[in-house]
């Protein structure tokens, strides 16, 4: 029986768990994820999922509560999220680089009912959860320390709970496909932290989409060495099991030769990445000795990639299809670029994914004609249904379509498209530069920079100015021994930018802050 007789055949009405049980049903000896040296299958993860799931319920968690997962990338964090859904409960997957006062804030904001974590990160989660009056268990992982796990009320360990779960009926299914699966938390870069409200049709629908495009299959082995806290992480893990492909997860790419290892003695097929990998990447002065012919597919999001950047993968990776994509947490993805384009487009974010619409209106919501800048517009079924409990920001951004009852979302992105739709992203509405009576992107500037030799990374903010109104400043970060100076620097984009965009303030910085996704945290630069 074929995977799709099986879902058919199955589940009248799909939800996104249905990824993990129809490929344990069809082949439960398969690998589906490899962890280190440790490899799982799909019916050991489903089995397990499935025993969690049946804890949590004992606990009383129950439909539409939500289960916290507050953990690094590893196979108890994946096992946790399936066991939220097979609870019919909303997962809600926290970095763990989220710090104490935050985690507090996020576990007063959506209230869950479960915590699953791991005892390393104790110092974080120890005072917020013995606080939380919400918690009915704290789930740990990876225990060593029994007076730890005891200090914190009502924590049992991961372990135990598997056990005590596979004695307990299975699970049974009482959500429905327009039901939360899951609550992903925006950066937070501009204030609190808003809970984007994911349902399980806006996630196979993403799944769906993207999956397409790329053309994924079950023989696929799929890095995931971006955070599962990350849409664009988890996203790797849902669509690899909904084809019943393998996901090699990494806890970060942190160490990128380790990493490399790893893709070469796994034979990874998809890499997935965002500029600042393929940075550190281009700076592994033995690349070239690590054989990665076996990549058929490579894809971008979080930013363009620098034209130098493109020209590398292209050159050691010619087999592999190179996608450029763009969209943002409130719909997952809006636009992908066919591998055929990155040439002549490399700076466009491409068409529309499928199933998808898109337009551009101005400041009277009026839509723009071709070659001119509006906000970007997005209609679908991968649009959110909303902030949790943030009625105004969600009527800010959720708002009436041209069709009867329908509302779609108003990115706040400024973006144009050329003559042929081809979409280019200009700037975040918010972070428009005004100086010398010009608008600025700061997009334009930064990729300008980033496409000089030596320089890793690049942000730019506008700052206030006495004669200009605001004045373009650059924070810059050096490839390691690049020696590059500010005069080099102004020489270099000179020629690429009209002078009223041309730097003001240059900064060499060691590191970028970052938000707990990885984003540039440019209020941390203000």
């Amino acid at each position: 029986m074929t995977r799709e007789t099986l879902a058919a055949a199955s589940h009248a009405v799909p939800q996104l768990q249905d990824a993990l049980e129809d490929s344990a049903a069809c082949d439960g000896a398969r690998i589906a994820l490899t962890c280190g040296e440790r490899h799982h299958t799909y019916g050991d993860i489903n089995a397990a999922a499935d025993a969690l799931a049946a804890s949590l319920q004992a606990v009383g968690v129950a439909r539409g509560d939500r289960v916290m997962i507050y953990a690094d990338n590893t196979v108890e964090t994946v096992i946790a999220f399936w066991a939220a859904l097979k609870a019919s409960a909303v997962a809600v997957v926290v970095n763990p680089l989220t710090k104490r006062d935050k985690l507090h804030y996020l576990l007063g904001d959506c209230r869950p009912t479960a915590l699953v974590t791991d005892q390393h990160l104790h110092a974080q989660y120890a005072g917020p959860a013995a606080e939380s009056v919400h918690l009915r268990t704290v789930i740990v992982a990876g225990v060593t320390d029994e007076a730890r796990l005891t200090a914190v009320p009502r924590a049992v360990r991961f372990d135990d709970a598997i056990m005590a779960g596979r004695s307990r009926p299975r699970p049974v299914r009482q959500a429905l496909d327009i039901d939360l699966a899951a609550i992903i938390y925006t950066s937070g870069s501009t204030g609190d932290a808003k809970g984007v409200m994911m349902t399980h049709r806006n996630m196979l629908t993403a799944c769906a989409s993207i999956s397409s495009y790329l053309e994924l299959r079950s023989d696929d082995v799929i890095l995931g060495a971006l955070p599962l806290a990350f849409d664009y992480g988890l996203y790797q893990m849902l669509m690899a099991f909904r084809a019943g492909a393998r996901l090699v997860l990494e806890r970060s790419f942190a160490f990128p030769v380790a990493v490399l290892n790893v893709m070469v003695r796994e034979q990874v097929t998809v890499f997935p990445g965002v500029p600042t990998m393929f940075a550190l990447l281009a700076e592994v002065r033995t690349l070239h000795d690590y054989d990665l012919s076996r990549l058929r597919v490579i894809t971008n999001t979080s930013a363009n990639l620098p034209e130098r950047q493109i020209a590398l993968l292209r050159a050691l990776y010619p087999a592999a299809r190179l996608y450029s994509m763009y969209g943002l947490t409130e719909c997952k993805r809006c636009t992908y670029l066919p591998p055929a384009d990155i040439d002549r487009k490399p700076c466009s974010v491409g068409i529309a994914i499928p199933n998808t619409e898109l337009w551009l209106v101005d400041e009277h919501d009026q839509r723009v004609p071709r070659g001119s800048v509006g906000q970007l517009v997005i209609r679908g079924a991968t649009v959110m249904a909303g902030y949790w409990e943030k009625p105004e920001a969600t009527a800010l951004r959720l708002r009436p379509g041209p069709l009867p009852g329908e509302r779609v979302l108003y990115t706040g992105d400024l973006c144009r498209q050329d003559d042929e739709g081809y979409l280019y992203f200009v700037a975040r509405m918010d972070d428009i530069i005004k100086s010398r009576g010009e608008k600025v992107a700061p997009k334009e500037v930064e990729r300008a920079l980033m496409n000089i030799t030596g320089v890793r990374e690049a942000a730019v903010i506008g700052v206030e100015d006495a004669v200009l109104g605001q004045a373009v400043k650059a924070f810059i970060v050096l490839e390691a021994e690049a020696t590059l100076g500010e005069r080099e620097i102004r020489h270099a984009i000179q020629s690429q930018l009209e002078t009223f965009m041309v730097p003001k303030h240059i900064v060499f910085v060691e590191s970028l802050p970052r938000t707990d996704s990885g984003k540039i945290h440019k209020t941390g630069l203000a």
